[in-house]
């Protein structure tokens, strides 16, 4: 276990510390169990974005790029290969963490240009889990409208799912409603609901990032800087106490169901204003997870500071930020429809880059 005592604080305060990030060199070198030997981590999530430049940077990947070319496999099937690979790989070494308890997960996301179509993100979902073949994968669909059914078909079949992209309370408590119905329909179906797992990936730093720079043109709007997010993040949490306090949701637990853990996304500081930990120091929760870029996982092991629980209870202060904000012009529903097409967005333009990075290694390898 870890010799960093900051690290420790959180674990026992309840927070399963995640990597947002993963490459076949942290694999290959040893770095990816060295962080999960001395650093506290206890899952990885990826996206199309660290998968872009994890190839364009890396010789890590010649050898097999050099054998799908002489298959002669298309760019979307080398694209596959590849990911799935480093998936499969990381999935081993956090395997004796899954086997004890209820982290040790790998996330893998669906090609984002699928986003707003349900039936084939649901037919990729399944696809990846069969690729990958390790119990401890959870497939990544977005929370987009389009995504919400695909999230509840995919759990019906015994398929653990992260939940990305969500923003808003609102959109979060769909998102809760189509895993319990997945969880429903999966019972329905004879699956074992003790081995389905799910997060729900709650985006926190960019909602800051979005309604700051829409505070610059508020008179006395410096006040409102920097609260939207944490606040955000704690109604979420308020929200899931709730649901998962259900009749509801008790019927699936006596069944074996798990709760859907809200994991912190989006943690690393994007305002150098801001402390480079407040993401973490701030959203500490029983039962949550927090997936940390590199660099804040460094800084919160040299300098978090950890005082217990700073989120249950304070949803009505949160509330008093958000009714604040409405009150200074700050339009709540278009920042949230904002940054679900960024974030949509931003995903497809990182795969469209890492298409494009495959693509010339097959060419330079033929």
């Amino acid at each position: 276990m870890t010799t960093n005592s900051n690290l420790e604080a959180l674990s026992d305060a309840g927070v399963s510390i995640w990597l947002d990030d993963l490459s076949r060199k942290r694999i290959n070198s040893g770095n990816l169990a060295e962080l999960i030997s001395d650093y506290a981590v206890v899952g990885v999530t990826s996206n199309p974005t660290i998968f872009a430049k994890a190839l364009s940077n890396a010789a890590d990947y010649d050898e097999q790029v050099r054998e799908l070319a002489a298959r002669g496999a298309s760019v979307d099937d080398a694209v596959r290969e590849l990911t799935t690979r480093d998936i499969r790989e990381a999935a081993d070494i956090f395997r004796n963490i899954y086997e004890a308890g209820h982290d040790g997960r790998v996330s893998l996301e669906v090609d984002p240009r699928l986003a707003h179509d349900t039936e084939r993100t649901v037919a990729e979902a399944l696809d990846l889990w069969k690729a990958v073949d390790r119990p401890n994968l959870m497939v990544k669909i977005p929370a987009t409208v389009e995504g919400l059914p695909a999230i509840t078909r995919v759990l019906a079949e015994g398929v653990s799912v992260n939940v990305t992209l969500i923003f808003s309370v609102e959109r979060y408590r769909d998102v809760m409603d189509a895993y319990l119905a997945g969880l429903e329909q999966a019972k329905a179906n004879g699956h074992d609901l003790a081995r389905i797992a799910s997060v729900a990936s709650f985006f926190v730093s960019r909602v800051d990032t979005e309604i700051d720079k829409r505070l610059e043109s508020v008179e006395g709007g410096q006040e409102l800087r920097g609260k939207a997010a944490i606040a955000n993040a704690r109604l979420a949490y308020a929200a899931y106490e709730e649901v998962f306090a259900s009749d509801r949701f008790k019927a699936l637990a006596a069944e074996g169901g798990k709760p859907q853990r809200p994991l912190w996304a989006s943690t690393g500081v994007k305002d150098p204003s801001y402390s480079d930990t407040r993401y973490v120091d701030e959203l500490v929760a029983p039962n949550t997870v927090n997936t940390m870029p590199e660099a804040t996982l460094f800084a919160s092991a040299d300098h978090a500071d950890v005082r217990g629980d700073q989120v249950s209870g304070k949803a009505a202060e949160s509330q008093q930020v958000f009714d604040s904000l409405s009150a200074a012009g700050i339009d709540l529903d278009d920042v949230f429809a904002v940054l679900e097409r960024e974030g949509v967005d931003k995903f497809e333009k990182s795969w469209e880059e890492l298409l494009q990075t495959v693509r010339e290694q097959l060419d330079q390898a033929k």
